[in-house]
């Protein structure tokens, strides 16, 4: 190797050490921390009457539904989305799905994959997407629970645009028994 004018070889030339920044936290916040809310007391973990442990099997059947829901949110995403393409514009191509999700086509493309082998949609070569009967009524389903999520929360007080988001959202994890009381309360407010 070739030394550049009498020092190390080039491919070894010294990095400087990077400085070691030292902060010191000041004597006010190092006080607050004990107060700090964030702060985990031990007796939180413990199990107390005022903060008992829920049994372990109906904790875990809590948490599958909740993955169940987040495995079947995507899916009823779509599907509610083609449903309304179809009727907007007769049928639903892949980059009108992209731009309304802000995915990718491929990401759209894998997903409709899954959706035609699980049975939710056909996909005709040099044509769009379009729902099978079972698409439809997922679809319909998907549309109704959100219709009643908005407007309890529209019956709430919350303003359109909020009611709308949230719904999105709260729509997929709701069970039919919530939905009943959504509606209840609903119609008790508009009548």
């Amino acid at each position: 190797m070739r030394e550049r004018g009498g020092g190390a070889p080039s491919w070894r030339s010294p990095r400087p050490e990077p400085r070691q920044k030292r902060f010191r936290i000041p004597a006010h916040r190092s006080r607050m921390q004990d107060r700090s809310p964030f702060r985990i007391n031990a007796m939180s973990t413990q199990n107390t009457d005022s903060n008992p442990l829920i049994d372990a099997d109906i904790q875990s059947a809590s948490f599958r539904e909740t993955r169940r829901a987040h495995r079947l949110e995507i899916v009823e995403d779509y599907v509610e989305l083609i449903d309304d393409l179809i009727a907007a514009r007769g049928e639903a191509r892949q980059v009108d799905i992209a731009e309304r999700l802000g995915v990718a086509q491929p990401t759209v493309a894998k997903m409709l994959k899954r959706l035609i082998e699980d049975g939710f949609v056909i996909q005709q070569p040099y044509r769009g997407v379009f729902l099978t009967q079972l698409g439809k009524n997922l679809a319909s389903e998907a549309r109704e629970r959100h219709r009643v999520v908005e407007a309890f929360l529209l019956a709430l007080g919350i303003s359109p645009e909020t009611a709308r988001r949230d719904a999105e959202g709260i729509e997929h994890h709701v069970s039919g028994e919530t939905l009943d009381v959504f509606r209840e309360f609903t119609a008790k407010q508009t009548a």
